[in-house]
């Protein structure tokens, strides 16, 4: 990660006045994008805040299910807020699932923006042209497809001098609802505002996974 340094006492407040974060576990300052902030609601229960504006002081933590959980375990919550806090067991699994539905949402979004093109014909067309910025495959769906789809991206890609981003990060059911559509299996975005933020919670969500 770039823009990694390590402190040893550096509060939230005066973390939170510059470009970086520091994460309460490791002690190492990171760029926002790759902490996930904490708060305590008031009664004292530790409650993920993945958009970062909750009010009151936050706890940062590396933005990885590894992270959290050793954070859970070792009391971090409690020591870094200097105050009695309350903890859920499944704090780390309840991160994932916002950080997924972040990411749906920023799809959804994509979608209604024009920048989603869903079909397996659909998007081969698409990669012929060229303009595909990701390559989204649902993790249940049959290889022989997605595997036709990569080599042809990763080829054009290649001879174009860039990488071929593919990812596998949904369901069937999941990409289908977020694009409301039936049966989406393949889908590809073009660039653009909006496939950027998907780009943006995707990459936090792949952070996160174990």
């Amino acid at each position: 990660m770039a823009h990694v340094r390590r402190v040893k006492d550096v509060g939230d407040e005066e973390a939170g006045s510059g470009p970086l974060r520091l994460c309460a576990l490791t002690r190492a300052a990171l760029p926002k994008e790759d902490l996930i902030r904490f708060v305590a609601a008031p009664d004292g229960t530790i409650v993920p805040d993945t958009a970062a504006r909750l009010p009151g002081r936050g706890v940062w933590l590396t933005g990885t299910e590894k992270a959290v959980s050793e954070a859970v375990k070792t009391k971090v919550f409690g020591r870094s807020l200097k105050r009695e806090v309350k903890v859920a067991p499944d704090l780390p699994a309840l991160v994932y699932g916002l950080l997924q539905r972040r990411a749906l949402e920023a799809l959804s979004l994509a979608n209604k923006a024009g920048n989603v093109t869903a079909g397996f014909a659909q998007v081969d067309a698409l990669i012929e042209k060229g303009t595909v910025a990701v390559l989204l495959h649902a993790s249940d769906s049959a290889p022989g497809g997605a595997e036709k789809l990569d080599r042809k991206l990763k080829a054009i890609a290649r001879e174009a001098g860039r990488e071929a981003m593919i990812q596998s990060l949904f369901t069937v059911e999941e990409m289908s609802l977020a694009m409301g559509r039936a049966n989406v299996v393949h889908a590809a975005l073009t660039k653009g505002g909006a496939t950027a933020r998907f780009l943006s919670e995707a990459g936090r969500l792949l952070r996160y996974r174990p």
